[in-house]
């Protein structure tokens, strides 16, 4: 008899595998991906008036942000127009988390699933896919 705690190791132990596999391009989307989940997770728990779990995911959200902040290769210009949105999408993830306004969070959302959209183009032009 397989238990639940079973089938969450081998998930998590996929999820450790797929990361340590994936090349830098599929963790960028990776990160991506992470934000937009804990996002909308934020977005329930505001809804739900759970004040710390929308703190956690926004907190989550932001560290996300900041790692793909760290992450740009400044090599190339468009790294400057890439740093430039994602410190705007910090201070409205900052200010969503401080007024635990959905609104505001929707915007920072709607920002990085563009940017998740972009870095997909990116991939297929650059084969990275």
């Amino acid at each position: 008899v397989t238990t639940m705690a079973q089938y969450r190791n081998a998930a998590q132990l996929y999820q450790k595998n797929s990361v340590q596999t994936a090349s830098p391009a599929k963790i960028i989307l990776m990160l991506y991906d992470g934000a937009i989940k804990f996002c909308h997770m934020a977005q329930v728990a505001i809804d739900e008036k759970n004040i710390e779990k929308a703190n956690l995911n926004i907190q989550k959200a932001q560290k996300i942000i900041v790692q793909l902040r760290v992450s740009l290769d400044t090599k190339y210009p468009v790294s400057q127009e890439f740093d430039k949105v994602y410190d705007y999408i910090y201070r409205r993830l900052v200010e969503a988390n401080m007024k635990k306004d959905n609104e505001i969070l929707e915007e920072a959302l709607k920002h990085i699933k563009t940017m998740r959209e972009t870095w997909i183009e990116v991939m297929k032009k650059t084969h990275s896919m």
